[in-house]
């Protein structure tokens, strides 16, 4: 999913020390609101994963592990982007300083598609949620996500006040899904009637290999260290890098241990594709707990966990069409109406782009969330791609030799799967939406003279958010 750019609130902010405990309540608030992404991209991955194997259980497992493994290899290159560039940036500013301004613009693009699709598909996650707890609400899927869509828009009218809300609703996910896993392994409460095996016909390696790239809709979001640690301006730079790093590694173990335990556990209950009215997630949490209070827990608070991915995003994206409208500092290559912002700091006129693109996606998917997770592992790949290749740039200058290999290795990878993805069809116009935005940004930026700082806008975003 996605990246949550969620930031914690100015009274927590004002922190100053650098030691003791007022720094670690900082870092575990600011850690747990950014990973609010990644993390609520566990209630749909493992099932698209399990789509793609066409419901061979048997390989579950072995998909999700090579799905986490490629997840460290893309989390090593954000470790080297943090250390590189502490007030933040991202891809985008790895980009800009490895290949020229122009080269900005393709991440730049990326995230804005890869903002749009992770209201989109949080959203749409939020309502099968909320369906597979109250069946009846099933026959209105559609007008339930759009409705829930208008809800969290209008919320962010009020600005970034409930941001700490994104790491509380994180930990209270990561608790109850704790509680049901132990539950599902120790006692479950009843088993489900999945075959272990389809016996599709295909070999077991070409199955899981053209399987995983569905999957790596689970990497985004890793991205929002990277960048996030542009909101912390009362550290120094050597405490930015500690709180980027550190939110990078609890970011692997709770979203690396929760999608390992969950396949674990559905492979064990027997777990399949699930009916049109519930999700996979939904159907593990049932058959572990019953339907009582616990299961009634885990499904409100994975709902309201992907609310708060798609919160986040409707705060990130605008604040990146904001900044780009120059408002921020950086270089006005958008007209200055999306930077308009009211008494909360909102920029209004973006954020209402962003419903209604968010609304275009939702509508033409009919509210289901498989529908829009291969479109959402391309976006987020290409900005993933061109920091790789900057990165790799980088080592290769600097000569080191073995970081370079690493990198084109985790390159490649990333071409593999967006390769994959692409050959599905449809998939392709997000790819094109990316093209289409970094090209019309470029035009712009040129037009406007080639003003400087445009490597900087994704930082001067989060600085300034």
């Amino acid at each position: 999913m996605p990246l949550s750019q969620a930031a914690v609130p100015a009274a927590t902010l004002r922190v100053r020390s650098s030691k003791g405990p007022r720094t670690s309540v900082l870092f575990i608030a600011f850690a747990f609101a950014v990973i609010a992404d990644p993390v609520s991209s566990v209630a749909y991955a493992i099932e698209a994963a399990l789509r793609a194997l066409h419901g061979d259980l048997a390989l579950l497992l072995p998909t999700m592990t090579l799905v986490v493994g490629l997840v460290v290899v893309v989390t090593a290159n954000y470790w080297q982007l943090v250390r590189r560039f502490p007030k933040g940036g991202g891809a985008a500013a790895a980009a800009g300083r490895a290949f020229g301004p122009r080269w900005t613009f393709l991440p730049i693009g990326a995230l804005v598609v890869d903002f749009v699709l992770t209201i989109g598909i949080s959203i749409s996650a939020a309502a099968s949620a909320a369906i597979a707890l109250f069946p009846a609400l099933a026959s209105a899927r559609v007008p339930l996500a759009l409705g829930l869509l208008v809800l969290v828009a209008g919320l962010t009218w009020f600005g970034h006040g409930g941001r700490l809300l994104f790491a509380v609703m994180t930990v209270l996910f990561v608790v109850v899904c704790v509680a049901v896993l132990v539950l599902g392994f120790i006692s479950p409460h009843a088993m489900g009637h999945a075959p272990a095996s389809t016996d599709a016909g295909r070999p077991a390696a070409l199955a899981v290999v053209l399987a995983f790239p569905v999957a790596m809709a689970l990497a985004t979001g890793v991205e929002a260290p990277s960048t996030a640690i542009a909101q912390l301006g009362q550290l120094d730079d050597t405490h930015r890098r500690r709180f980027g790093r550190g939110t990078l590694a609890l970011l692997l173990v709770i979203v690396g241990g929760l999608t390992i335990g969950l396949t674990a556990l559905a492979l064990r209950l027997h777990i399949g594709i699930p009916g049109a009215d519930s999700t996979q997630i939904a159907n593990i949490a049932r058959s572990a707990t019953g339907s009582g209070w616990l299961y009634g827990a885990f499904q409100l608070t994975s709902s309201l966990l992907l609310l708060a991915a798609a919160s986040s995003s409707f705060q990130a994206g605008p604040g990146l069409l904001k900044a780009l409208a120059g408002t921020t500092g950086a270089p006005g290559v958008l007209p200055p109406v999306l930077g308009r912002t009211n008494k909360h700091h909102t920029p209004y006129w973006s954020v209402v782009v962003c419903l209604i693109a968010a609304a275009v996606i939702i509508v033409a998917a009919a509210g289901q969330e498989q529908e829009l997770v291969l479109f959402y592992a391309v976006a987020v790949f290409v900005s993933f791609l061109v920091g790789l290749v900057a990165m790799t740039h980088f080592a290769r200058t600097e000569k080191k030799p073995a970081l370079a290999w690493v990198n084109a290795l985790a390159a490649g990878v990333v071409v593999f799967t967006l390769g994959v993805n692409l050959l599905r069809g449809w998939p392709v116009l997000s790819l094109v939406a990316v093209f289409v935005l970094a090209g019309g940004l470029y035009l712009r930026w040129s037009r406007a003279g080639c003003p400087g700082g445009i490597e900087d806008v994704e930082a001067q975003a989060e600085a300034t958010g």
